[in-house]
């Protein structure tokens, strides 16, 4: 019987200021069927962790796992095909393009057969997308682009699925419809890791939370736990955990 989580990070070291690493010799396993949300303040290394974990930025040390396979040396377009998506913050859709060729996009990396029969199972798996196929991306609501990206990530049925800041942005309703997929996605089998600046609706959305400070992971356990700690509210407010007692990261926002 399986038990080790899908996605695991071991002594990872990346994304660099200065010739000092951002994330520094962090070791996780994201588990499966289940949303993690990192949170933390400014300049921790959270959306350093995503994009070092897809290969986005420079590292230095350590193993990225996706399953039995070790990714760390390989491109981002590699890790996709391996079984990791990223959503990254802000829009990264093709305005000009509609929901459907947006689809067929992310549908690259699928053998050239398989491609149509993904897309039109992601039209049916994001139902609030299918009246809008023939539209331009950019002539959608912000909630409809995220729901859009995020099932341009999921088209090629990865094992991890990672996003940075999805409910930047959005209305209060938009916010829930797009956690509400998340928790989907999760209950499907997939590892879902997301970074999240609106702390209290992301970790209520979330079946584990990770908190971060300076690069490091700081705490981890059970999401409702965490939101309820009255030491964490100091780290989601920008400060530090009490028990750090160094000064933060400074010059600048690597996030």
């Amino acid at each position: 019987m399986k038990t080790d989580p899908s996605l695991r990070v071991s002594t990872f070291s990346a994304g660099y200021l200065n010739d000092v690493p951002i994330v520094t010799d962090l070791t996780h396993g994201f588990a499966d069927n289940s949303v993690t949300t990192i949170v933390g303040p400014n300049g921790a290394g959270k959306s350093s962790l995503l994009n070092g974990i897809y290969g986005l930025t420079r590292w230095s040390t350590g193993s990225v796992r996706i399953g039995d396979v070790e990714v760390r040396r390989m491109p981002a377009w590699k890790r996709l095909k391996a079984g990791i998506s990223l959503v990254p913050q802000g829009r990264c859709n093709f305005p000009q393009m509609t929901v459907l060729e947006n689809l067929r996009l992310g549908a690259y990396t699928l053998p050239r057969n398989d491609r149509e029969t993904a897309v039109a199972a992601a039209l049916d798996e994001f139902s609030a997308l299918a009246a809008f196929r023939a539209r331009a991306a950019g002539n959608l609501s912000g909630g409809q682009q995220q729901l859009l990206e995020i099932a341009m990530a999921m088209v090629v049925r990865p094992k991890a699925l990672l996003i940075d800041e999805p409910s930047l942005g959005l209305s209060p309703k938009a916010r829930c419809q797009v956690f509400d997929r998340l928790q989907e996605i999760a209950a499907s089998g997939v590892s879902v890791v997301m970074v999240e600046q609106n702390v209290v609706e992301g970790l209520a959305a979330s079946d584990v939370a990770v908190v971060m400070t300076d690069g490091r992971i700081h705490r981890n356990g059970p999401a409702g736990e965490i939101l309820n700690d009255p030491e964490m509210k100091n780290v989601f407010l920008g400060g530090r955990p009490t028990a750090a007692g160094t000064a933060s990261r400074s010059g600048g926002d690597p996030r």
